[in-house]
């Protein structure tokens, strides 16, 4: 697909400089000339929810170097991330539940207009390099706090490798960040496409089926199988249309194309509330908020991304 890359946190081109990790001579000299990109709870620090707003590596709320993740060089400026969780605001927010958290925490030294913002909430609103960075640092600050210990000896493992990496002084064993592949498939039959939705999703909330890839499953093989599973339909060919990092916490999604060989829907009440075929037409309608029954696709998702591009036509 020859926009694959324009989704939501796709490729910017930046340069993850990985070579640079374990060398602390030249961590040090990027860090006195590098930006700090805050996260507080995994919402990142933007400006006016617009863009990344940089601090400087000096700046009381950068911390320390050997707690920062180097994310890479940003047009040659070296670029680090900082997870400032452990700040505790006199009138924190609430978390909201469900998927749209529009809530800002401000921080009393920052400027008015700075605020930790939740990511999906503005991630359609930021530059494509912007995009990039607030996901891979969410990402990898997801890992590190889900990860603090060995998996082989449960002993507390320690940061290295500028943050890519955490190592056991137990028993020298190295773990890395982890990324879970998921597929989701644009599923057709002639004109119609199948769309479903969760059990706890939001009123009038349809999607494209999803679900993770198991161990031992190709792409392919872990398409027909979700959808088969969730819904009934049976998958013939399947191909490949383009990826999304979604860092919610560590997917990676690969979104694919298939063509149904059956039409009967058999749902999974486990999995789907509900599972129907729609067609371009209608589609159309949800898209322009006029469905009766299906709101529109949530911007920014790849979902939305496959959806609108079956619509125009432009999935080669």
């Amino acid at each position: 697909m020859r926009l694959a890359e324009t989704v939501t946190f796709g490729g910017s081109g930046l340069d993850r400089a990985g070579a640079l990790r374990d060398d602390p001579q030249a961590q040090g000299d990027l860090w006195q000339r590098g930006q700090v990109l805050a996260l507080w709870k995994g919402r990142p620090l933007l400006q006016d929810g617009q863009e990344i707003a940089w601090l400087p590596s000096d700046a009381p709320l950068a911390g320390p170097r050997e707690t920062a993740i180097f994310l890479g060089l940003s047009d040659e400026v070296p670029v680090f991330a900082q997870n400032v969780s452990a700040w505790v605001p006199d009138q924190a927010i609430i978390p909201a539940t469900g998927f749209f958290d529009a809530q800002v925490q401000t921080h009393p030294d920052l400027p008015a207009d700075h605020g930790f913002h939740e990511l999906r909430a503005v991630m359609t609103h930021l530059p494509p390099r912007d995009a990039e960075l607030c996901a891979m640092a969410r990402a990898v600050m997801e890992w590190h706090r889900s990860h603090g210990f060995c998996a082989s000896c449960g002993a507390k493992s320690d940061m290295t490798h500028a943050g890519w990496q955490r190592l056991c002084p137990a028993c020298g064993t190295s773990h890395f960040p982890r990324t879970d592949p998921v597929v989701i498939m644009l599923i057709t039959h002639g004109n119609r496409l199948l769309l479903g939705r969760g059990p706890t999703w939001p009123e009038g909330m349809y999607s494209l089926l999803a679900g993770f890839i198991e161990p031992g499953e190709t792409i392919e093989a872990a398409v027909r199988r979700e959808v088969f599973e969730e819904s009934g339909i049976r998958v013939g060919e399947v191909g490949y249309l383009s990826s999304q990092p979604w860092p919610f916490p560590a997917s990676l999604m690969l979104g694919c194309r298939g063509e149904a060989i059956s039409e009967e829907i058999t749902l999974d009440p486990n999995e789907l509330q509900d599972a129907r075929w729609v067609t371009r037409e209608e589609l159309v309608s949800a898209f322009a908020g006029t469905h009766p029954m299906i709101k529109p696709s949530r911007k920014g998702a790849i979902a939305q991304f496959i959806m609108q591009h079956w619509l125009a036509d432009t999935l080669d």
